[in-house]
């Protein structure tokens, strides 16, 4: 089998082993593929390597439906690491919390957007004023507002169309920051930087495990994740839109 060899020589203590046990905690659910981890150590993953091929609506469908087979084998716990992960995991280079927690929105406004509005802030990527609309909706989330009865799904966690490769045999995943979490935030996630055939991926993911109403005037809501992780290092232009979904959020009550 050939090899993927990813190294980083400052990597924090546990940076790959998280990535490798996000893995197989995915793979573990029979749902949708992911690459299979070779060997793992302090500062490197041996993956295998995988041939890209064109994305088809024929492996988009296929995708959405094992998607949702993936999501449905649940977490023990909103925020909850993979198993044997302690400590906290990473989305890209950046840290983040993983404390399990009884509810999503206390668990969602708390450690995977308020961490980073300091940081976007400090990078001068987001303006005083706009931090304030951030965090006022994180105050709405962690209220329950959006809280439902959904359980803990199993989440990638970073499931933008990067991190979701088109091979011979399917969609295969990489690059996990998997964690428990409501499954909208995976299909939220996915919509924002675009991913061929997406349409296709959501009618069949529908269909395997259908979608509370009104799920597409929340996805601003499941956004601020990926946009404040983005505002915090990857300039204004996703400060702003961190705002304007913030703003989008508060508007949904």
């Amino acid at each position: 089998m050939e090899q993927h060899v990813k190294t980083r020589r400052d990597a924090p203590a546990g940076f790959f082993a998280v990535e490798a046990a996000g893995l197989r905690w995915l793979a573990d659910a029979g749902g949708a593929s992911t690459v299979h981890v070779l060997d793992v150590g302090d500062d490197r993953i041996v993956l295998e390597r995988l041939v890209e091929v064109a994305p088809t609506a024929a492996a988009a469908t296929a995708f959405g439906a094992a998607l949702a087979a993936t999501h449905a084998a649940g977490a023990a716990a909103f925020g909850s690491p993979p198993p044997g992960c302690e400590g906290g995991i990473f989305i890209g280079r950046r840290p983040q919390p993983a404390e399990p927690t009884p509810t999503w929105g206390a668990f969602y406004a708390a450690q995977r957007v308020e961490p980073f509005v300091p940081v976007a802030v400090a990078a001068g990527n987001l303006s005083a004023s706009g931090a304030e609309a951030v965090r006022r909706a994180c105050a709405l989330i962690a209220e329950g507002a959006f809280d439902d009865d959904e359980p803990p799904a199993r989440l990638h966690g970073d499931l933008w169309a990067g991190n979701v490769l088109w091979s011979g045999e399917g969609v295969v995943l990489i690059d996990p920051a998997a964690h428990g979490g409501h499954r909208e935030t995976d299909l939220a996630m996915l919509a924002l930087f675009g991913c061929p055939f997406l349409d296709d991926v959501l009618t069949a993911y529908d269909r395997a495990l259908p979608l509370r109403s009104g799920w597409r005037e929340r996805v601003p809501l499941h956004q601020l994740h990926p946009l404040a992780v983005h505002a915090a290092g990857h300039g204004p232009s996703y400060g702003r839109a961190l705002v304007d979904a913030a703003e989008r959020t508060l508007g949904l009550l």
